[in-house]
């Protein structure tokens, strides 16, 4: 999803539609924007929070799970990966398979809830880390790929994206 310019048309207007909705479930665009810069300015990871919530005074986001520091790790060396070969999971014989299988595993059954401060704003929505293809194949959740890791120059090039004629 963070290399939004390698993807085909088809697949940027999937990405960009299904981000246009979560953002106007959280109040439009900017309130979107606005929620991603702050969880890119904060230290530690907004995931590690031990509370298990990030809030900004436009909204919040809570989850259901306490997401330790290595397990971040390993999933962000995974993202380089799915990156190169279109999946979260290494080969089987790789030396790390086992790691980053269990940070699925550990990852998968946790729900995001993104909630606007005000009802008005919108209904808020929700997503998990991954989407899991078949046995063999996973692949992380495009709208947390986005709300977490991509730049937010990216998530507004994908918001603004626009179908060639």
């Amino acid at each position: 999803m963070c290399d939004f310019n390698t993807l085909n048309d088809e697949d940027k207007m999937i990405h960009h539609q299904k981000l246009l909705d979560c953002a106007n479930k959280f109040g439009g665009k900017n309130f979107f924007l606005h929620l991603l810069e702050a969880i890119r300015e904060t230290k530690p990871h907004p995931l590690t929070a031990g509370n298990s919530a990030f809030e900004i005074e436009l909204g919040s986001i809570v989850w259901n799970k306490v997401i330790f520091n290595d397990k971040l790790q390993l999933l962000i060396k995974a993202r380089i990966n799915e990156s190169t070969q279109n999946n979260l999971l290494p080969l089987k014989d790789a030396k790390n398979y086992k790691k980053i299988l269990n940070v699925i595993r550990t990852l998968k059954p946790i729900v995001f809830h993104v909630k606007p401060a005000h009802v008005e704003d919108g209904s808020g929505f929700f997503f998990q880390a991954f989407d899991i293809i078949d046995k063999d194949t996973t692949k992380l959740n495009p709208v947390f790929d986005a709300v977490f890791f991509c730049s937010v120059a990216t998530v507004k090039k994908v918001l603004n994206y626009e179908a060639r004629k």
